[in-house]
């Protein structure tokens, strides 16, 4: 592509309300173009991108088996109503009614259309397995859409769903699938994590999440530094702290802290560590007024807490329920006498603690010297409701867990019969049998991948695109092409030659001074810059540059295409 013939629009300014530096470069290079709230253009320059992370995608697609479909992005009401999630799925959903007043939704997934395809498609578990997949825009209704295309409300996505006969089958396509997706991210040059995460509002059975590993991410993914256990923070396993349970070996006692309502702030009047600390949540719950414990240097991980059998739908306790049960402000609850029973949760480290310190249920005052059995019954549940920190044990006995930042960009579930049991969706099995099928579903973000894959890959000067994802592999340089034939008719050559070659390359023939025509590509990130001038053809050279190397080096024509061969 000759650049004096193409649309670059590129940018010195950083525009003021692009927080994060994906958005920022996506911009300054002109990748994208703002129309509305969360929703953008992809320039020329940006489709490129976003087509070559999509070629990436089929092609592994169908490596794995995958037949390519396309489904419609409007869906009618009455397939969202047989699942239950035209309630269900929230605000995200945007629902729309047509000229006749039918309701339906602009998709942002498709397990009802594919599972009403299957139902009317499939007959016979002779067709089976089956996997679908399509490349297509979703629409969600981000209450606050941010970060450009990160967290945009519409966006390009790739989803699958694969059809079976028994849950072992489904089993035995998800590994393909997620082998399939490990070669995707490692072919797109990404460092990434594998993870297991929450199946969240689609369901299911078991998942993993793909992360890019980016200080910007808005996951937080645990690993450990002696195998190649990973979670979600949601999913991550808290063991318990502190080993078995002590003695008693204080007096129970109250303590002033008159203004103190929080754990760090009770541990420094009182000059204790804030592990010999527990913190009080007021719920309300299938079981009554609950109260859920954990140590005071810990953070309730609100997903686990739902697992606990009767918190499916728990709330938090309002002021007036609080002071009904326990009689304190919030700052000052414990489970020591309450005014009226309540269920009581503790996680698992303080279902270990002895001597701890909690609210007394009297506003100014805390309990020091707290013991179970002696001073409060034991725990009805005790759980892991945590988040795990750094330094915990991993939970497979290997080593410790470190925590780092990432962004999602892949989700793999077994979804099971969840979709296909309400819908009614059935094969004939081997006796003749209707049997419901079990599912499998698998997304990856297109759009965001290129997003996540410039959080990654970045420097002062601007985007460093692995190889796989550039708009173009090369840039061809020419200084002064309009007032030199003999450069202008070099270049022209070197650039057919490279085609030849099979590279994409770029020939910037728009006569911009040197440093303005650099700037240019180093920002839009094309990975190898090759300059013709004058002064390298009388020396027989060529200057080439990688786009992460410190200096340029002089190459002849020979060396270079040795080099970017390899």
């Amino acid at each position: 592509m000759r650049l004096s013939q193409f649309h670059l629009h590129t940018s010195k300014e950083t525009p003021a309300d692009a927080e994060i530096v994906s958005h920022q470069l996506m911009l300054r290079a002109g990748l994208i173009r703002r129309l509305g709230s969360g929703l953008y253009t992809w320039t020329p320059l940006g489709l490129r991108v976003l087509r070559h992370v999509e070629t990436v995608v089929r092609e592994e697609m169908n490596r794995a088996g995958a037949l390519e479909m396309l489904m419609p992005s409007i869906q009618p009401k009455e397939l969202w109503e047989e699942t239950g999630r035209w309630q269900k799925f929230g605000g995200q959903l945007l629902k729309i009614k047509d000229r006749k007043q039918a309701d339906y939704v602009y998709g942002p997934t498709h397990e009802e259309v594919i599972t009403d395809f299957a139902r009317q498609e499939l007959r016979s578990y002779k067709q089976l397995p089956l996997n679908f997949y399509q490349i297509q825009t979703k629409f969600r209704d981000e209450i606050r859409p941010r970060f450009g295309v990160m967290r945009a409300r519409e966006f390009l996505m790739k989803d699958a769903y694969s059809f079976h006969l028994s849950p072992e089958c489904l089993a035995q396509t998800y590994q393909v699938m997620f082998d399939a997706y490990s070669r995707i991210f490692t072919r797109l040059g990404l460092r990434f994590r594998a993870v297991n995460a929450d199946t969240g509002a689609i369901g299911g059975s078991a998942s993993h999440e793909f992360h890019v590993l980016a200080d910007s991410g808005e996951d937080a993914i645990a690993f450990s530094d002696a195998s190649d256990y990973a979670a979600n923070i949601e999913m991550a396993e808290a063991l318990a702290l502190g080993g078995a349970r002590g003695a008693a070996s204080e007096d129970l006692r109250d303590a002033a802290t008159p203004t103190q309502t929080t754990c760090e702030a009770v541990a420094e009047l009182l000059g204790v560590a804030l592990t010999q600390t527990v913190k009080t949540l007021a719920l309300i719950s299938e079981h009554g007024f609950t109260l859920a414990l954990v140590r005071g240097d810990h953070a309730v991980n609100e997903i686990k807490l739902a697992k606990v059998p009767g918190l499916a739908d728990y709330r938090m306790a309002n002021d007036a329920e609080i002071a009904e049960h326990l009689g304190a402000q919030p700052g000052f609850l414990g489970p020591v006498k309450p005014l009226k029973p309540v269920y009581l949760i503790a996680d698992r480290t303080v279902a270990q603690m002895a001597d701890f310190i909690v609210g007394a249920n009297r506003n100014g005052f805390h309990l020091q010297g707290v013991n179970w059995g002696r001073d409060l019954a034991e725990p009805d549940v005790v759980a892991d409701i945590r988040n795990v920190v750094e330094g915990d044990p991993s939970p497979d006995g290997k080593g410790v867990l470190s925590i780092a930042r990432g962004i999602e960009v892949g989700h793999v579930f077994q979804l099971g019969q969840k979709y296909a049991e309400a819908m009614n969706a059935t094969v004939l099995d081997q006796n003749g049998k209707a049997q419901i099928m079990f599912m499998g579903c698998y997304g990856i973000g297109v759009s965001r991948i290129v997003a996540a894959a410039i959080e990654q890959n970045f420097d002062a000067n601007g985007i460093r695109w692995p190889e796989a994802m550039a708009p173009w592999q090369v840039a061809v340089c020419v200084i002064n092409p309009k007032n030199d034939a003999a450069v202008s008719a070099y270049a022209d050559k070197l650039y057919a030659d490279l085609q030849a070659k099979g590279l994409g390359v770029c020939l910037d023939d728009r006569g911009l001074r040197p440093g303005a025509m650099f700037g240019d590509i180093e920002l839009i990130g094309i990975p190898h810059r090759v300059v013709v001038s004058d002064r390298g053809m009388q020396a027989g050279t060529l200057e080439y540059r990688h786009r992460s190397a410190e200096a340029s080096e002089n190459l002849s024509e020979a060396e270079l295409m040795a080099r970017l061969a390899g």
